[in-house]
């Protein structure tokens, strides 16, 4: 039970924290339903096991490369600038009927795969789950593959619930949406996502430096 309470208070904390997948959770249901923004928050869940699981492997060397670092850096970077640019220049010119119940579907993996990559585009990511393992194994002691499964299972589980939550209430958003703020909405996303994606191309210039 204690492994268990200490997962779900780490969940928590990482919940709380506001980033592009926060914002993309929140568009994503008041646009396209709850549904939707449950599959955006799937996809996040699926990336973060990935990490968890390179990191527990010991295959996040590869990643801990200078080198590698940078690249990834340069690549989520590039991307969040694309989703960035497409969502304050494209997407919020749209008008979408976010109240129609025949809103244009998109496909599953899509949206998953929306999830996974927005949060998986930081090397940051990595380097959280990175110090969670090593506190996990370290400090913790749990070195058995139930301990490590129970906590990270607990951690993971409990960003997903809050996800989900996130995604029902901003799916009630929708009766009250207007399309002025569906566009001002978009458009907070956009600069979100280059203000990040800015914030990931100043981190590989300083891994150069250093």
């Amino acid at each position: 039970m204690e492994i268990v309470l200490k997962g779900i208070v780490s969940g928590l904390v990482l919940a709380l924290l506001i980033g592009p997948v926060f914002f993309s959770i929140i568009q994503t249901s008041i646009e396209r339903g709850f549904v939707s923004g449950v599959l955006v928050a799937i996809g996040v869940s699926v990336s973060d096991a990935f990490y968890i699981f390179l990191a527990y492997m010991g295959l996040s060397q590869i990643f801990s490369n200078g080198d590698n670092q940078r690249y990834m850096a340069y690549l989520g970077g590039v991307i969040l600038f694309a989703f960035g640019a497409y969502y304050l220049f494209v997407k919020s010119r749209r008008v979408l009927d976010f109240k129609s119940v025949n809103i244009k579907s998109t496909s599953p993996l899509r949206l998953i795969t929306k999830g996974f990559i927005i949060n998986g585009l930081s090397p940051m990511v990595l380097i959280f789950w990175l110090g969670t393992v090593s506190v996990a194994t370290g400090e913790f002691g749990y070195t058995t593959t139930v301990q490590v499964i129970t906590f990270f299972g607990a951690i993971v589980t409990t960003v997903f619930i809050t996800d989900i939550i996130k995604a029902k209430l901003a799916d009630k958003l929708r009766t009250v949406m207007t399309p002025r703020l569906v566009r001002i909405m978009n458009l907070v996303l956009g600069v979100v996502m280059l203000i990040f994606g800015g914030r990931l191309l100043l981190y590989a210039d300083n891994l150069i430096m250093h």
